[in-house]
């Protein structure tokens, strides 16, 4: 009773619809008709912890005019989805000269950027019509937020939100993007986006439903303005995807080395020896993996899943496999305690970190897009992957219950969602059930005994060891 109450009092305090009703410190800028474009950061999770850099990240995504002379505009066609890609020219053939830039250098397509002086960032509206990819804007700034409430170790991109006047980005983006998508690497998904956009453009009653792409007013789209680092995993990460697209490959993501020493209820050290040798049985999988496989990076790689599953199964992703990414860090120990750098190169051979650092690859979840949405698939939730963990970190388990409190209460983070992201009152009830099933079975699972707190993979590092951490299943 105490739960359908409290659902029921957020969904009567919620927006009436997935606008641009986002809250939070603004920016303004004008456009060149003279429209008055907002940059929201949105206010910090209660309870999240935010570096300095996020903060500062913040701050230049808002801070960048899109109209500068010294700022370009490009479509972004070799992906699915029809995002912007932004530049800064103030340096290189183009400097300062943006109709130049967006004139030729946007042809080259992703070899854009080696004509620009930085990528200042992306932009990504939402885009669910018919034949495209699904992209939902606020998913992107959901994960980023909620990725530091649970003080993740998979690194989440920074996301503020952007609006930016429909005309004008009709004339220095979509209309080429609608022509340069045509034979994209991004295929025939990207090009009916670029074909939708440009139409909504034109006519916004022409998207359906118009408040998830345009501001009030429909003079503006809108969307998320996010950065994208690292490189693509192979099938050592995001499987072999043999299966198929659904359910399918999200079975075949399952069966990674990580994701098999997940499921082994064995402890940590054998666990991953256990996911390592079952998961090399596949080919692919073992020639991806490499020669050779530091337990420390499997401790990590299994910390990074539990939190991409977590995440996935509270905003009902159902694109994540396939678009899960890296960056390489050296980690070494100096006087007992874990330093690391980031590399480079893909190989060793760094001379300014000790010869016995270990290269590692740390998870970055930048494909962010697909989730937020009521209609989009649950692939974490369908597939059982959180009944299938016997691993997890005692601080993501505790903050999980502690959320499930504060939304099925109406606590502070409740009414920070409900007010925050502009969200539908269907949207905002689907994460509260959402993350209290994730609460309820990870509960089951942890009162059953199937679930051991040995997830610090830092702890790991610097002791080849972790002694379990002792747990309330009640979260008190």
């Amino acid at each position: 009773m105490r739960n359908h109450l409290a659902l029921a009092l957020i969904l009567a305090a919620a927006p009436v619809t997935a606008s641009d009703l986002v809250r939070g410190v603004e920016n303004v800028h004008q456009s060149p008709n003279g429209l008055a474009e907002r940059c929201v950061r949105i206010a910090p999770v209660p309870g999240g912890t935010y570096d300095k850099d996020d903060i500062a990240q913040e701050e230049t995504y808002c801070a960048i005019d899109l109209y500068a002379p010294n700022v370009a505009m490009c479509p972004k066609t070799w992906s699915t989805s029809p995002g912007t890609m932004i530049y800064e020219i103030s340096d290189g053939p183009y400097a300062g000269n943006r109709a130049e830039f967006e004139r030729n250098a946007c042809k080259e397509g992703k070899s854009a950027n080696r004509l620009a002086s930085e990528t200042l960032a992306k932009f990504k509206p939402t885009m669910n019509a018919k034949g495209t990819s699904g992209t939902f804007s606020a998913s992107p700034l959901l994960y980023y937020h909620f990725s530091r409430y649970f003080d993740a170790t998979v690194k989440v991109p920074v996301t503020v939100w952007r609006s930016i006047d429909a005309q004008a980005h009709m004339d220095d983006v979509a209309r080429a993007g609608l022509t340069l998508s045509s034979g994209s690497h991004g295929g025939r998904m990207n090009h009916a986006g670029w074909e939708a956009l440009v139409a909504a453009e034109k006519n916004p009653a022409s998207y359906q439903p118009t408040d998830d792409l345009f501001t009030s007013d429909r003079k503006q789209i809108y969307g998320a303005l996010t950065s994208s680092p690292g490189h693509r995993y192979g099938s050592e990460i995001n499987g072999t995807r043999v299966s198929g697209w659904g359910k399918g490959q999200n079975q075949d993501f399952q069966k990674t080395p990580a994701f098999l020493a997940l499921r082994s209820d064995k402890p940590l050290a054998e666990a991953i020896e256990h996911g390592l040798t079952e998961g090399r049985k596949d080919r692919q999988i073992s020639k991806d993996l490499g020669s050779s496989v530091p337990p420390q990076q499997m401790a990590f790689w299994m910390t990074e899943l539990t939190e991409i599953v977590l995440l996935d199964f509270i905003f009902s992703q159902q694109d994540r496999v396939g678009n899960i990414d890296f960056t390489p860090y050296y980690y070494w120990l100096e006087d007992g305690k874990l330093k690391h750098k980031k590399a480079r190169h893909h190989e060793p051979g760094d001379g300014s970190v000790p010869a016995d650092a270990i290269l590692l690859r740390r998870t970055n979840l930048n494909d962010n897009d697909a989730g937020g949405r009521v209609q989009y698939a649950n692939f974490a939730k369908s597939t059982q992957m959180l009944e299938k963990l016997r691993h997890m970190n005692a601080g993501t388990y505790e903050k999980l219950m502690a959320l499930d409190g504060d939304l099925q209460g109406g606590g502070q983070i409740s009414q920070w969602l409900t007010t925050s992201f502009g969200l539908s009152e269907r949207e905002v009830a689907q994460i509260v059930v959402n993350t209290g099933l994730a609460a309820g079975l990870l509960r089951d699972s942890c009162a059953k005994g199937l679930l051991t707190f040995d997830l610090e993979p830092r702890e790991f590092f610097e002791t080849g060891t972790v002694v379990a951490r002792k747990v309330s299943c009640d979260g008190n």
